[in-house]
């Protein structure tokens, strides 16, 4: 357990840098293939989107390094339990403001994002 908080704050890193640069390769490196993203859609209803689907997506976005936006990356909890573990996060891709769950899988020694649970607000 000692090394899994370090490996979860620099998955933790990866996935800030990935957010900020807007960058779809560095997004897949830490999320496991079978993952999804889950959020409250606009019609009020769960929306689950397949990773590969969510990865395409982020594509297509503007990037907020691009944009010459500041930084707001915050690690605001890390709870482990043996090979799960849990982050919430917290970050901004102006004008909104993320909180994210990431529930994380240690599959084969490395660390990797399972579930994306996120919520956002302006």
């Amino acid at each position: 357990m000692d090394m899994d908080i370090p490996a979860l704050r620099s998955l933790a890193q990866t996935y800030f840098d990935a957010a900020y640069e807007m960058d779809a390769e560095k997004f897949a490196s830490i999320f496991h293939p079978s993952s999804s993203v889950t959020k409250v859609a606009e019609d009020g209803n769960v929306g689950v989107t397949p990773i590969a689907t969510w990865l395409a997506a982020v594509r297509n976005m503007k990037a907020p390094k691009q944009q010459g936006f500041e930084r707001d990356d915050q690690i605001l909890s890390i709870d482990v339990e043996r090979e799960l573990a849990l982050l919430k996060v917290k970050f901004q891709i102006p004008p909104r403001s993320f909180t994210d769950l990431l529930s994380c899988l240690k599959v084969n020694g490395t660390w990797k994002i399972a579930q994306k649970v996120m919520t956002s607000k302006i």
